[in-house]
């Protein structure tokens, strides 16, 4: 098993979960955050610190579809090691649907 990142962190990037992931699986785009499946260790510890509950296990019914943009992106955007600050509008997006379709930007962070 492996914990994913979903589009509910798109526009908002909030990276608490950074902070508490032991092995630094954590990937940063321009407007989001990945976790690469294949270094995850499945200790959970990143879930529980995500304010918008962007990161599920790939075991729950919205998790596998996640697996392998998770794992695409993850191989393209630099590693993330250490918390920042949220980008300026993520209160504005925090509850918004759908933003995959929308709002995902494939670019890698600057």
């Amino acid at each position: 098993m492996t914990y994913i990142v979903n589009d509910n962190c798109i526009r908002c990037k909030y990276t608490d979960c950074v902070e508490v992931c032991p092995v630094d699986c954590f990937y940063e785009g321009e407007n989001m955050l990945v976790i690469h499946p294949d270094e995850c260790i499945d200790c959970g510890v990143c879930e529980p610190e995500c304010p918008i509950e962007a990161i599920l296990p790939d075991t729950d019914s919205e998790g596998e579809k996640w697996v392998e943009m998770n794992r695409e992106y993850a191989e393209k955007w630099p590693n993330i090691t250490r918390k920042k600050d949220p980008l300026p509008d993520a209160e504005e997006w925090k509850d918004k649907a759908g933003k995959f379709e929308t709002e995902f930007s494939p670019e890698p962070a600057k």
